[in-house]
């Protein structure tokens, strides 16, 4: 009965490793599931630092004082239309900013400031401007809700 007993020890010793390398693989999965499902954490400036920001979050304020020498490309994001700041440049749907490509400066560095009306939708264009290559990247933090609530003017123009 001993050696049956060791014998049975023995097999539960050998599928040991096998068990925690299941358990490691699970768990690495779940943690890069946890970090890719985030949207606004590898992005987001206030992140920590821990995974690479695509872009920069600037306030409605900061925008403000940077439309004041402007120099950049900027790009409204959001559809459909429901409004836009001032001095846009570019008006490119996100959910088709990877085949857009195209109407983007094509230096990579150009400077690129992407808004839509609360930065969902800019944030999904930014983050495909960034695995483009473009580097250059601002998105107006709560978008043109948050442009408005700070007292700036929004236009409602005609879009055909």
């Amino acid at each position: 009965m001993e050696s049956q007993a060791g014998h049975t020890r023995r097999e539960h010793r050998s599928g040991f490793p096998l068990i925690v390398a299941v358990v490691v693989v699970a768990l690495l999965a779940l943690a890069g599931g946890a970090a890719g499902c985030g949207g606004d954490e590898a992005s987001d400036s206030s992140s920590g630092g821990e995974t690479a920001q695509a872009y920069t979050d600037i306030s409605a304020d900061e925008l403000a004082t940077m439309l004041e020498d402007k120099d950049f490309v900027f790009i409204n994001t959001h559809v459909p239309y429901e409004g836009e700041i001032e001095q846009t440049d570019l008006f490119l749907p996100f959910d088709e900013a990877g085949a857009l490509v195209d109407q983007l400066p094509s230096e990579k560095a150009a400077k690129i400031v992407v808004y839509c009306r609360s930065d969902r939708m800019s944030r999904i264009a930014a983050d495909e401007w960034a695995a483009a290559g473009y580097t250059n990247l601002f998105n107006l933090e709560g978008g043109f809700v948050a442009w408005e609530e700070a007292g700036y003017p929004l236009l409602h123009l005609d879009q055909e």
